[in-house]
């Protein structure tokens, strides 16, 4: 049970460490040194630095390896906050790519049973 409260704020994590990726994209849509651009790298700014304090709790709990094989859903949340905020389109190739990711973490994660070696 405790993995899953792990594994819940992890991902609880991706989510807030996407929009560092939302926040940089908005940033860009705007003057270079505007109010805007320094409120919106402001923002990216304060989510890395929280998102680096809570990592390093997490990985304190989970092994690296599986941490990081999770980051790959910040891909399905940029997708998300594509298709929201810049009216991105989803492509069929985008889609492909998003499930081959994920197919690629389940793989990972159950195949990453421990060994006994003795």
């Amino acid at each position: 049970m405790k993995n899953v409260k792990t594994y819940f704020l992890l991902h609880i994590l991706l989510l807030g460490y996407s929009l560092a990726d939302l926040f940089s994209k908005l940033a860009s849509n705007t003057s270079f040194l505007s109010i805007e651009f320094c409120l919106y790298y402001g923002m990216v700014i304060l989510i890395l630095g929280i998102y680096a304090i809570v990592w390093q709790q997490i990985i304190r709990r989970l092994p690296l390896s599986k941490a990081y094989a999770n980051r790959a859903v910040t891909l399905l949340w940029g997708l998300i906050w594509g298709i929201i905020f810049f009216n991105e389109e989803i492509t069929l190739f985008k889609v492909i790519g998003l499930i081959l990711v994920i197919i690629g973490i389940v793989i990972y994660s159950l195949g990453d049973k421990e060994v006994d070696h003795e």
